[in-house]
């Protein structure tokens, strides 16, 4: 066998070929390719997931405490490198940047401009190596720390807070002693500086140099740090004062390898927990385990997606091969007639497919290489794919008939018993492997080959059954077309009832399945995303505060935008009392939620947000007797087990009766760290003299001003505090605003988020190209019959008009039927496979709810449309092409 003959055998039936050369680049390029687009997004993923953390939390800091005796400061700075070596490999490779820095406690300070400010401050000083590269002096000159012993200490202040307390260069100040028989210590103001990046990392070692620390009472000191040269530092320590030391690294998330979070943690972890002098501060573990397990179960269903696209080019590679046989069925035969053996096909159609596949799969590996990413490994499962693809038409020869074989349109194709029992099995195995999986679980982030082969089985399973079903409606339907009038509708469901052309349907399932299911699971997450949104923010936006103002609810209602407020107070964990003396009842603490039942119905429903509340929440008025509450299970079975009908719970003070009227498994506005609550409706409590002030309001509205919001609040805030009879010393915290739009973004954005949106995105899009593509495989697997009765038809005068009438008729039960089932699987597997999934990781631990949805009813019929007017189009072009009139003359069918 010539390489020559080859070549032209491969040239004469290039269209075959080209099909099986293209589908082996898509292969290729995927096992090569999509690993890398992984990795890449997942590594963005985590700079993002990281960068949304705060800055302390990215950093492994080595601290000694405060101590007497320490040594000189100028000395300890090497312990940078000694430190660095001692880490794990993988945690030393990601340290971006350090910083060392050595502090004295913070001690009060005098001087004559900190008096006329009337200004009670505390100074420590800090010697910060390198900080002279990250600020810009505004006036004065750095510290030198060569003055002489008896010389005030130098220090430079930020520019900013020198100002607020009326210093300048040349202030003069005085530093107590620790002790109060060792002399203060004089200082002098050299300099005033800026820094040049303030997110710079070097700045956010606590206390924080580029701020003050405000003081919580009136009597309370503001705490200040200056910065001092390192040998004043160890002048101070000379003397007798207590001196602490900091090493701190800032990791890089660009430089952790996210297929080896697990091993990096670790290491990190062995640090903190090892007894070792200095002691170790780290808080990256945390965010990297949260993203380490979205990124298992982004994996976990990428897999299952990738399973499902993978089989269904698998099976256009299985049609690709047997249509190519079957168009050269009679160059095989005729090698039969001829003398040939069954190897002599074998080997034309190997040679043949390792000219054409091979090359194929080396130019889908180069433009796999060509995405950006980090390599995936995939290397084994290119070369096995390729061998696979190689080996494709070399067996569908085997399949060749080795004698001429009658018309397969004159009667009804019954399945043989060997077809019936291998398709028994097959639907046997996808339920055994279903059950199996349910009952074993899964590892998320690991590939699991009985997950990724479930969905393909369930969806083979699924289509057999279906496509094994379907001819008895048709045959009905045509039953009674052949009762009417035309042979339009009774031509084309008598041929639309024959099995045979429905068995490539079988692949169309397996593509639908796998877009159905993408839309299926994403809508699932977004739905769940959005009810997790409304349990923490029920209307358009959320102040919680400590105590506010009665009338704050009347003067947000005044600010531009708001339709609707109810208020409401939160007391975490009280203790139920048995009786109004306060008898412990002995259960747990329990969260108490007092809210204005119709206020917040009237907000909920001006807000637009699904939340029902309850009736007697909503319905409840001023009476005897116990309020009626809405408890959660956890409490009304403590309840029910202490026999008590009713108890008491204090709020803010003032003790009330309840029953539960109502038991709520979850509901909004309850903190979310609890299973405890008991809610009470607000307009029906019993008049106190002191009654409840809000904590808090729910408001409607459009376009609202989260700054104004949090004015509002923060000015009711400090009228409560100073509008009784008894002025609060501290500040109030300023109140915290929450929109249900940023609580929505929050929940969907940032993080391993985008791996799964690119999963779920190229699923759809993949399943629904490739559906098309095996519909145009089905349609040109009967098109030469139907070429034959179409040609025969218009010799009897069948118009243009009844030809494409028939062609649908015929095309419409097979096309809709795998479309409706690739569907109902794509329903099915979610259901079936979300719990394993581990998608809480998306949803806040939320567990995803997958239902119906109205949409993909529309999109089923839009693909299924789609569909079966590009099966038309697809069967126009052959027509075409194969001369209609030409068709009764070639084939055994003539």
């Amino acid at each position: 066998m010539s390489i020559g003959a080859v070549i032209r055998r491969v040239r004469a039936h290039r269209g075959q070929f080209l099909l099986l050369a293209v589908l082996t680049v898509v292969i290729v390029l995927l096992v090569g390719g999509v690993p890398r687009v992984v990795n890449r997004l997942a590594e963005q993923g985590l700079r993002e997931h990281l960068a949304a953390e705060p800055a302390g939390r990215r950093d492994l800091t080595y601290t000694v405490p405060p101590f007497l005796g320490a040594p000189p400061a100028s000395s300890q700075a090497g312990q940078l490198d000694v430190l660095q070596q001692q880490m794990p490999a993988d945690v030393r490779a990601a340290v971006a940047d350090r910083w060392y820095t050595a502090q004295t406690t913070a001690e009060q300070v005098t001087g004559p401009d900190l008096t006329r400010g009337d200004h009670l401050v505390e100074l420590g000083l800090r010697a910060m190596p390198g900080i002279e590269a990250t600020a810009t002096l505004v006036d004065g000159h750095w510290p030198d720390g060569s003055a002489a012993g008896d010389a005030p200490v130098q220090v430079v202040l930020p520019a900013d807070l020198a100002a607020r307390f009326q210093l300048r260069v040349g202030s003069r100040l005085l530093l107590a002693a620790p002790d109060p028989g060792k002399p203060a210590v004089p200082l002098t103001v050299v300099g005033l500086f800026r820094p040049v990046d303030p997110a710079d990392g070097s700045w956010d070692a606590l206390p924080a140099v580029l701020q003050v620390i405000e003081p919580e009472g009136d009597a309370e000191p503001f705490v200040l740090v200056g910065v001092v040269a390192i040998g004043a530092l160890d002048r101070l320590a000379a003397e007798g004062r207590a001196v602490s030391f900091s090493w701190r690294y800032r990791l890089d998330a660009a430089a952790i390898d996210v297929r080896r979070i697990d091993r990096f943690v670790d290491g990190v972890q062995r640090l903190a927990r090892a007894d070792a002098f200095p002691q170790v501060t780290q808080g990256i573990d945390v965010p990297l385990r949260a993203f380490d397990r979205a990124v298992d179960s982004a994996r976990t269903v990428l897999a299952v997606i990738a399973a499902g696209v993978l089989a269904t080019l698998a099976g256009l590679v299985v049609l690709a091969a047997a249509s190519a046989v079957r168009r050269r069925r009679t160059e095989f035969v005729l090698i039969r007639a001829r003398g040939g053996g069954v190897g002599t096909g074998l080997r034309r159609s190997l040679a043949e497919s390792l000219l054409v596949v091979p090359p194929a799969a080396g130019l889908g590996w180069l433009l796999g290489t060509l995405l950006p990413g980090t390599p995936g490994g995939t290397g084994p499962l290119a070369v096995g794919a390729t061998v696979l693809v190689t080996l494709a038409l070399p067996v569908a020869t085997l399949t060749v008939p080795s004698g001429v074989t009658g018309r397969r349109d004159l009667g009804r194709l019954r399945p043989s018993a060997r077809r019936a029992t291998t398709e028994a099995a097959l639907v046997l195995l996808a339920g055994l492997a279903v059950v199996l999986l349910r009952r074993r679980g899964l590892t998320p982030g690991e590939i699991d080959p009985l997950l990724v082969s479930v969905p393909a089985l369930v969806a083979v399973a699924v289509s057999v059954l279906a496509l094994r079903l379907y001819p008895w409606p048709v045959r009905l339907a045509g039953r009674l077309a052949a009762r009417t009038r035309g042979s339009v509708a009774f031509l084309g469901t008598a041929r639309a009832g024959r099995a045979a052309a429905a068995t490539p349907l079988v692949v169309v399932v397996l593509a639908v399945a796998t877009a159905a299911f993408c839309a299926v699971v994403a809508t699932g997450i977004e739905s769940t995303r959005d009810d997790v949104a409304t349990r923490a923010v029920p209307a358009d936006a959320l102040i919680r505060g400590d105590r506010l103002a009665p009338d704050t609810g009347p003067a947000l209602e005044r600010l531009p935008g708001v339709v609707a407020v109810a208020g409401l107070a939160d007391e975490p964990a009280q203790r139920l009392a048995t009786d109004a003396d306060g008898t412990d009842s002995r259960l747990r603490d329990t969260s108490v939620l007092l809210v204005d039942g119709p206020g917040l119905d009237r907000t909920v429903r001006a807000a637009g947000r699904d939340v029902p509340v309850p009736g007697p929440l909503r319905d409840a008025r001023p009476g005897a007797g116990p309020l009626p509450a809405v408890v959660s299970p956890a409490v009304a079975a403590d309840l029910s087990a202490a026999g008590l009908r009713s108890a008491f719970v204090t709020v803010q003070g003032q003790r009330y009766e309840f029953t539960p009227a109502r038991t709520v498994a979850d509901f909004p506005l309850a903190r979310p760290d609890t299973d405890r609550y008991v809610v009470l409706p607000w307009q029906a409590l019993p008049a106190r003299n002191s009654p409840p002030v809000p904590t808090g309001f729910l408001l409607a509205g459009d376009r609202l001003d989260v700054g104004l919001l949090r004015q509002a609040g923060d000015e009711g805030q400090q009228r409560y505090q100073t509008g009784g009879a008894v002025t609060g010393r501290e500040r109030p915290r300023s109140v915290a605003v929450e929109t249900w739009s940023q609580t929505r973004l929050r929940l969907g954005g940032g993080g391993a988020n985008g791996l799964l949106a690119f999963g779920f995105t190229a699923g759809a899009v993949a399943g629904g190209v490739l559906a098309l593509l095996a519909i145009a495989f089905t349609v040109l697997s009967g098109a030469r019959a139907r070429g034959a009765v179409l040609s025969r038809l218009r010799t009897l005068g069948l118009s243009r008009r009844q030809w494409r009438g028939l062609l649908l008729v015929e095309l419409a039960p097979l096309v809709g039927v795998s479309v409706l089932t690739g569907a109902l699987v794509g329903v099915l597997l979610p259901v079936l496979l979300t719990p394993l999934f581990g998608l809480a990781a998306f949803t806040s631990g939320a567990a995803v709810r997958v239902g119906f949805a109205p949409g993909l009813v529309a999109a089923t019929v839009g693909l299924g449309a789609v569909a079966l007017g590009f099966a038309l189009a697809v069967e126009t072009l052959n027509n075409r092409r194969m001369r209609l009139g030409e068709v009764l003359r070639l084939g055994e069918e003539n």
